[in-house]
């Protein structure tokens, strides 16, 4: 993964899917919005669908709630956003990912054009 470098497209935000948060990032986040822990868990967490702890709510459209649209995208959070969000894809993805993110993409086409340039110096 030594070649991915975000281009900050938010692809990966617009996912629907559980984003657990820890008790410390909890605080961490609240923090950075400057409220109370207990406000920020009843304002953007849920329980998570096997009740073993929170995850942020989405938007209707299933996008995160602290995702920013705009060119580039941004994370309102992101100085303190939660490990999981931080670890992608280096740490976790799925099969498939390089063709929804922009960063993915461009890494497959780069493999590509590099292939095709050493085929054709053959």
């Amino acid at each position: 993964m030594k070649e991915f470098k975000c281009i900050r497209c938010g692809n990966c935000c617009r996912w629907t899917g559980c984003v657990k948060v820890s008790d410390s990032e909890i605080d961490a986040i609240a923090a950075w919005l400057e409220m109370p822990s207990g406000r920020f868990i009843e304002e953007y967490t849920t329980l998570m669908p096997d009740r073993r702890g929170l995850t942020l709510i989405e938007k209707p459209d299933g996008s995160c709630i602290f995702l920013e649209d705009g060119e580039p995208c941004g994370c309102r959070i992101n100085p303190v956003k939660p490990k999981q969000c931080d670890g992608f894809p280096s740490r976790w993805s799925f099969p498939g990912w390089e063709a929804e993110c922009g960063a993915g993409q461009a890494m497959r086409t780069s493999a590509r054009e590099s292939k095709e340039g050493v085929d054709a110096d053959e």
